[in-house]
């Protein structure tokens, strides 16, 4: 079983660091490439740019709660609920497709 697991393509889980404005300042994201392709899905399905999807998320959690927290553990999170909720997408293949420079829409 393990194997199905440890032969995936290292730049899978590699990270990428992505500058975004959160409450009109500018700061830096740091996560796993295939956390960043399963937030541009999502942002794409809402009509909006991943930056402004992660933007409308941060203000709607700090409404909701008065603070955010750990925000990289949000947008993993987000995106497992994502997942949980459209299993029938192949989200793996889109993230290697969207680090060899092929962006797909599901």
């Amino acid at each position: 079983m393990c194997h199905v697991f440890a032969s995936q393509d290292p730049k899978i889980y590699g990270t990428i660091t992505r500058s975004v404005r959160l409450n009109g300042f500018s700061t830096s994201v740091r996560l796993e490439a295939l956390f960043w392709t399963i937030l541009d899905q999502i942002a794409k399905r809402e009509g909006m740019s991943t930056a402004r999807f992660i933007s409308t998320l941060h203000d709607e959690v700090l409404e909701l709660r008065g603070e955010v927290g750990n925000f990289t553990s949000l947008l993993r999170v987000t995106c497992a609920v994502f997942i949980e909720r459209n299993q029938d997408m192949n989200l793996v293949q889109f993230a290697q497709d969207d680090l060899a420079g092929e962006k797909r829409v599901a």
